[in-house]
């Protein structure tokens, strides 16, 4: 999915899309896809809306030989509209993710997890990055600094799920997040399922994510480079 506005990234997507801010020499959307490429997935539909063009462009050219088709699925539709307008476009089961996160999740694992049960969908539930020091007061005195622990944070969403075709039945209109009823009704059918990633994950929401990425990319150890 890669058709919103990253408007907490307006530095760098006022004129591009989020997904083709740049890790280095390449994309974000270029790591997330070698990442998927690293595991033998070679077909890729990237469901595109804001500034669409500039991600058509740029694959016109691209060197790595993979099957990528770029839908221009509009600017009003939400990540569930999205999916819904890829529908013609779906195998009966497929993976789906976000154009904007990074992580080391064994695609293997989650894969055959969703093979073996029978849940419509199965989610990647990570730990969100640490942010911020935790600090205990008493009076005007510092008692306690901690470095904040990412396990402290409880489970989030990270994207990287594993999908049947008929999770589309549970998306009413195309203004709708994927996020928000279509995902709260499997629960409620008992239809999602959820891998969880105790390892490496980091989204690029703003700038300080882009520059955290960016320095871990220059350091030439990148948890989501697989050789």
């Amino acid at each position: 999915m890669a058709g919103g506005l990253g408007t907490r990234l307006s530095e760098e997507t006022d004129l591009i899309p989020k997904p083709m801010v740049r890790i280095g020499p390449d994309p974000i959307l270029v790591h997330i896809m070698r990442y998927y490429a690293s595991f033998g997935h070679s077909r890729f539909l990237v469901a595109a809306g804001y500034k669409h063009k500039v991600i058509s462009d740029f694959f016109l050219d691209f060197p790595e030989v993979w099957d990528i088709q770029v839908v221009d699925t509009g600017l009003e539709a939400s990540t569930g509209g999205r999916i819904r307008l890829l529908e013609k476009h779906l195998e009966d089961d497929f993976m789906l993710t976000y154009g904007d996160g990074l992580g080391d999740i064994d695609l293997l694992k989650l894969e055959k997890q969703y093979s073996e049960r029978k849940y419509l969908s199965i989610v990647t539930a990570v730990r969100p990055p640490a942010r911020f020091g935790s600090l205990r007061i008493e009076n005007d005195l510092v008692t306690s600094f901690n470095e904040k622990n990412p396990q402290d944070e409880g489970w989030i969403n990270g994207g990287f799920f594993a999908c049947n075709k008929r999770v589309i039945n549970y998306i009413e209109t195309l203004v709708e997040p994927f996020e928000g009823s279509p995902i709260s009704n499997l629960v409620a059918d008992r239809m999602l399922g959820v891998h969880q990633h105790h390892g490496w994950w980091h989204p690029m929401d703003t700038l300080r994510d882009k520059r955290q990425l960016e320095e871990i990319w220059q350091s030439g150890s990148a948890p989501w480079v697989r050789n």
